[in-house]
This record gives C-alpha cells, sequence and structure tokens, in this order.
C-alpha cells in the first residue's frame, strides 16, 4: 500500500491533469464504485485503473480476472497491472480512442468502471469517451464514475446529446478526499403514442 501511494504521488507530480489526486482511490469508495457489478454482469471496462484499487473490488464482487479490459495510458501503472492481474486484458492507449480499440465486437461489457480526471478534461475528450465506451456496453450496460466535486462530472447538455442520463448512488467521506458516485446509463426510450383518431369518427365494434 505504501508504494502504491508513493507511485501514485510521483504520478501526480509528473501529470496531475492526468491523475487529480495525490493517492490512490480508498476501500470505501471502491466497495461504492463497485456495488452493482456482480459476476452476472459480465466483461467489465476499466477506465484508468491506475494502482489497481477498483480491480481488485471488481475482482472481489465476482468478476472473473479473464473478464476485465482494463485502459490505462500510463505507462507506470500499465506494467504494474499487468503484473497484479496478468489475465485481463490490458490496453495501454488513451481512454478517448476506445471506440475503435477494443475489436470488431461491440455492446459485449456490462459495465463500465471509471476513474478519469473527467472534470479536468476538454468537453470534446468527455463525449469520445463516453461515446466510445457506450459503443461498447449492451443495452443495459452502465458507466459508473467518481467525482470529487458537488455534482456529476459531465455536463447535461452533453449527457442530453449522446443520449444519456446521471443517477447519483452515494457520497463516501471515507476517502482523501470525500468523492461522489453517478451511474450513467442510456435514456429509456418513450413509447410511441397510438396515432389521434380524426374528429367526428366513432369506434365500432364489428359483430361476430
Amino acid at each position: 500500500m505504501a508504494s502504491d501511494i508513493l507511485r501514485f504521488f510521483r504520478a501526480w507530480m509528473f501529470d496531475p491533469l492526468r491523475v487529480a489526486s495525490i493517492t490512490p482511490s480508498g476501500a470505501a469508495l471502491a466497495r461504492l464504485m463497485v456495488s452493482e457489478i456482480a459476476a452476472s454482469t459480465g466483461s467489465v471496462i476499466e477506465l484508468g485503473p491506475g494502482t489497481g484499487v477498483f480491480t481488485h473490488a471488481l475482482v472481489r464482487q465476482g468478476v472473473s480476472e479473464d473478464k476485465l479490459i482494463l485502459v490505462e495510458k500510463g505507462a507506470e501503472f500499465a506494467a504494474m497491472l499487468g503484473q497484479r492481474f496478468p489475465r485481463a486484458r490490458l490496453l495501454c492507449i488513451d481512454a478517448a480512442e476506445i471506440g475503435a480499440a477494443i475489436g470488431p465486437n461491440p455492446a459485449q461489457a456490462g459495465a463500465v468502471v471509471s476513474g478519469l480526471p473527467l472534470l479536468s478534461m476538454p468537453a470534446k475528450m468527455v463525449s469520445a469517451i463516453l461515446a466510445g465506451s457506450f459503443a461498447h456496453l449492451r443495452d443495459d450496460g452502465c458507466f459508473y464514475q467518481f467525482t470529487y466535486g458537488p455534482r456529476c462530472p459531465v455536463p447535461g447538455k452533453l449527457l442530453e446529446g449522446l443520449g444519456l442520463e446521471a443517477t447519483r448512488m452515494g457520497q463516501t467521506l471515507r476517502n482523501v478526499p470525500p468523492a461522489a458516485v453517478y451511474r450513467i446509463a442510456r435514456r429509456p426510450v418513450p413509447l410511441q403514442a397510438s396515432p389521434a383518431r380524426p374528429p367526428g369518427i366513432a369506434m365500432t365494434r364489428e359483430r361476430a
């Protein structure tokens, strides 16, 4: 644990916008992030796993290691993740490239768990991350994101433009700093109303 904190701090010193925190996420936040995920979820994509705090929590929830797709741009973290989770699929790419990187079989994952600092990213990049992630999610799949801010880190207009909606799952004060978790999912498709009858035409019942 001490070596992970030191490694995280060094990465933050080198690139604070990419890492966004001086310490890894705590166990309480990890439990909240993965609380809706189980073995039945199937494949899980994790964006920015860092030292693997959420990854360990996913495995404890029953997600098989070979069902994990870890997307980690930082070489210092990727090498460590490869050693700790050798059966997981590891992609050393920018998360904004996820749409074309996973392969030709979209809509297979049941969840995306994101440790990315979306608040420090331009809207265009956040849009690419979300659009690429949902291209690989089943219709009922969800995107889980935490934030240190007071509201969802994805602006409402961006969510609306992508056909998504965010729900606040909860908050934990047992993290440094305190954090909240949001579930982002596709908006329900409204049922089409039956066409209105022209005025003056009454309904008739056929006789047997």
